[in-house]
């Protein structure tokens, strides 16, 4: 396996540019011929043209004449071209039917689509495939008319014609962009159409396509691309610039979705949900990945990055924009706290691990593997932390300068960074740091009462990761408040000003900051809002926590008290355990899982996320020598003993909740709603721990006896499924055989039958999974079925981390299977081994010993081979 680097210190401008791509597709059954006709424009002298492709090359032609090239390792090369613009057309062919990588023009159902970015246009053509190259594209499709009745591509329709049994459609779009954007979808697809009048008047044509069984799941994705839409006018100040925005779903996909110019392809997943087979979390992420794509026509589309390494250029920055969206649409307080946890479940984990890099990171072998946490998540952390340090106003006003400034162009994070600075008259020099040093920062902060004030004191540290032993202070904005021990806020004054909430602005190892006129004992309340991607460690005691838990207005801080009071209690089950002793019976806990649960203030969404427990990632981020199963029954037996001491509680809740949802007037027929979500989000927490009072059993026996009463919708029903999907009984396994009888003809929802097996606790999990491969539902081609079933199991921590190293033998075949035919899906699953350094010696030598084997595969791809790498180094 060759194995090339790619360095951002390396960076050149593109020797040549591309003024104008026209492309013809010619589909035929069994193949497709393309013709790429490209207006080329020298921008150095005497440098050779040099061409990204790995289709079949049928010829090339300079200015119509054959021309000489070479051809080796994906790369054309034409020597003493022109010194003036010229025209390249080349021809290829090209066999979607067999490319199951899912990258560049592919087949699934019958039908074509494509997928381009990072660099799968490529597969289709030869071509300056990297994003600073900018053009405007002409695309003509001609296929059979009786196959392919539908034929689409970026831009707008222009002409259209027919020649005996085929068709062919003229496609134009007049914004210049990179070869990732391109987009072909060809098929038998079913329409839904719909309008959106923009602030300026202009009406734009709506256009979802789908399988023709699937067509009326599509309504809700509608409304909320509506939504979004509308949403970027009020809140940025964006409208849509083309004629007509097209999304078409697509089963078979790699990623969640893509932003294509005007022709957005989707996973199914994102765009079908009904009241039958949604759950309330399918519609919020409908909602959300529809705005996300949506948002790219300006954060992504219209100013794009220069090259790969600044992904996150237009990916944190759409994340934060989609996340913000969310949160207008719903519970501002559980749409952030949401996405905090996520970014503790698995960015934090890659910050520490050996694939961490920064959000810019220096350098890739395989870009596909730079589509991560660290890149997305992190990267909106990013942004929000100018949005924290700006404020709305100022945020904007970069904002606005970063669009007058780069309209149309590829550019770098720095670029945003100085539009920002500029725009608000703010030295942002040592905020570039957040892009270049990767580690998650650390702020060990003591606090005292002194003179009349409250003084905090900050130390930030980062730690070495794989690129970068020594790093440098960061700039980190730290938002704070001061309660008094009787729960109200206390006032202070900070830089002139008494206020009750401030931001400390941190640029050095060690700061004091001190907040004037405290005079009584107060406890302080930090990151608030998470207002940086940081480790927040102080000294609290139990009391402190219990009255920030009980008191704060900050939700986040509330629920941070909680999740540290629970990451405590494990800690002290870790050691009794290892003791060999009887776990304590954290009393003062569970008093206050008693307030939650009694608490009628609390919003029904906010109390189901204080009763969630950190999940086994968290509890050993920052660990060394981690015994898996040592941590998974601290954890279990927490659960057990809460749920048995607030058995009352959380029997009287759920009556209330259940009731609650009954009366609304909004339960019967089933739909989505922000409100009633929040509700059946609180009756899932509560059944997880209902499931282990005393009373327990008779919950599965009623689960079981009236099945129908409880699932009225797929949220219910999933939530049940969960509760019970770890109990080693006869009843709880035959309410998910029969929920996969009922679901058998429904792609989605088999996910969900898939993803609940791989992640059972039960004692035959791997042998039911092992069985779910041969399902007549279930392909390991299939990236959402593969994604379901093992990579749920590499998550499952009794099963995987099993002592025998069974577990980690099982992922490891399918990742050397996969691998085969879609190297992106097979280096995402890999990622599971991440943790190998981190184990227990027993544990790290099975994991070794397997990623071993998969180094040691002939013909392994890049994609797997650089994660493996970068592991066992």
């Amino acid at each position: 396996m060759s194995k090339t680097v790619h360095y951002l210190k390396d960076y050149q401008t593109p020797a040549y540019q591309i003024s104008e791509t026209s492309l013809h597709f010619d589909i035929q059954d069994s193949q497709t011929v393309v013709t790429a006709t490209l207006q080329i424009e020298p921008q150095r002298s005497g440098e050779s043209l040099v061409l990204d492709g790995s289709a079949e090359l049928l010829s090339l032609k300079i200015n119509g004449e054959a021309a000489e090239y070479c051809l080796a390792d994906e790369k054309l090369t034409v020597e003493n071209v022109p010194h003036e613009p010229f025209c390249v057309e080349v021809q290829t062919r090209i066999l979607p039917e067999a490319n199951k990588s899912l990258m560049g023009l592919y087949a699934s159902g019958g039908n074509l689509f494509t997928q381009c970015e990072p660099e799968g246009f490529r597969k289709i053509t030869y071509y300056a495939d990297r994003p600073d190259v900018m053009a405007k594209f002409t695309t003509t499709i001609e296929a059979d008319k009786t196959r392919y009745p539908v034929l689409l591509s970026n831009g707008n329709p222009v002409a259209k014609g027919e020649s005996g049994s085929r068709h062919w459609v003229k496609w134009v779009d007049p914004f210049a962009k990179p070869s990732y954007l391109f987009a072909l979808v060809a098929g038998q697809l079913a329409k839904t159409e719909d309008t959106f009048v923009t602030r300026s008047g202009k009406t734009v044509k709506i256009e979802f396509y789908t399988a023709a069984a699937d067509q009326a799941k599509v309504g809700f994705a509608v409304e909320s691309l509506k939504h979004a839409m509308k949403w970027d006018e009020t809140r940025f100040g964006l409208e849509y610039d083309l004629d007509i925005f097209m999304v078409v779903a697509v089963g078979d996909f790699n990623m969640g979705a893509m932003e294509n110019k005007g022709l957005n392809i989707f996973n199914t997943k994102y765009v079908l949900a009904d009241s039958r087979t949604a759950t309330d979390s399918d519609f919020e992420g409908i909602e959300s990945v529809i705005g996300h794509e949506y948002f790219h026509n300006w954060t992504g589309n219209r100013v794009t990055c220069r090259d790969w390494f600044q992904l996150s250029l237009k990916e944190g920055l759409t994340v934060f924009r989609d996340q913000e969206f969310s949160a207008d649409r719903a519970s501002r307080a559980v749409r952030r706290i949401d996405n905090i946890r996520l970014l503790r479940q698995h960015q934090f984990p890659e910050d520490a691990g050996p694939t961490a890099h920064p959000v810019r990171p220096a350098s890739y072998e395989e870009m596909n593997n730079f589509y991560t946490m660290t890149v997305y998540e992190k990267g909106a952390e990013v942004v929000r932390m100018y949005h924290t340090l700006l404020g709305e106003a100022g945020f904007q006003k970069g904002m606005q300068l970063y669009f007058q400034r780069h309209d149309g162009q590829a550019v770098t994070c720095d670029d945003f960074r100085m539009a920002m600075a500029e725009a608000n008259g703010i030295n942002l020099d040592q905020f570039a740091l957040w892009y270049s040093q990767a580690g998650t920062p650390t702020l060990d902060i003591t606090g005292r009462l002194k003179n009349g004030g409250f003084e905090l004191t900050v130390k930030q540290s980062i730690p070495p990761t794989p690129d970068m032993a020594d790093k440098q202070p960061m700039m980190i904005p730290l938002k704070v408040a001061l309660i008094k021990r009787n729960g109200e806020a206390a006032a202070f004054t900070y830089q002139g000003k008494t206020v009750e909430e401030t931001v400390l602005l941190l640029t050095e190892a060690e700061q004091t900051f001190r907040l004037e006129g405290v005079a009584e004992d107060v406890v302080p309340s930090l990151l608030r809002g998470f207002s940086a991607p940081v480790h927040c460690r102080y000294p609290y005691s139990e009391a402190d926590l219990l009255l920030l838990l009980a008191h704060d207005t900050d939700e986040f801080s509330r629920w941070e008290a909680g999740q540290t009071l629970f990451r405590r209690a494990v800690a002290d089950n870790l050691q009794a355990l290892a003791q060999g002793e009887a776990c304590p019976p954290h009393q003062g806990l569970a008093a206050a899982v008693k307030q939650i649960l009694n608490d009628q203030t609390l919003d029904a969404a906010f109390k189901a996320v204080l009763l969630s427990v950190p999940g086994s990632s968290e509890l050993w981020d920052g660990a060394d020598n981690i015994h898996p199963l040592h941590y998974h029954q601290a954890r279990e037996t927490l659960l057990d003993t809460l749920a048995q001491a607030c058995a009352e509680e959380l029997a009287a809740v759920y009556q209330w909740a259940a009731a609650q949802e009954a009366e609304s007037g909004l339960a019967q027929p089933y739909e989505y709603h922000p409100q009633l979500a929040g509700i059946r989000s609180l009756l899932a927490a509560l059944r997880l721990l209902l499931v282990r009072t005393p009373q327990g059993g008779g919950y599965v026996q009623q689960y079981s006896d009236g099945y129908e009463q409880f699932a009225r919708n797929m949220t219910h029903e999933i939530s049940i499924l969960n509760a019970v999907n770890h109990l080693d009984n006869e009843a709880a396994a035959q309410l998910l055989a029969d929920f996969g009888h009922r679901f058998a003809d429904d792609a989605l929802v088999m996910d969900k039958y898939f993803a609940l097996i791989g992640s059972s606790h039960r004692s035959d999990t791997p042998q039911r999974v092992e069985a779910a491969l041969q399902h007549p539902k279930f392909s390991l081609e299939n990236p959402n079925k593969a994604r379901a079933l093992i990579g749920s199991f590499s998550r499952n921590v009794p099963h995987f981390h099993a002592e025998n190293g069974s577990g980690y033998r099982f992922v490891a075949d399918k990742v050397i299977a996969i691998d085969r035919f879609n190297p992106q899906i097979a280096a995402r699953l890999v990622q599971a081994f991440n943790i190998c350094k981190k184990l227990e010696p027993h544990r790290r030598s099975l994991m070794s010993a397997e990623l071993q084997r998969i180094a040691a595969q002939p013909s392994l791809s890049k994609d797997v081979g650089e994660i493996v790498g970068k592991i066992l180094a």
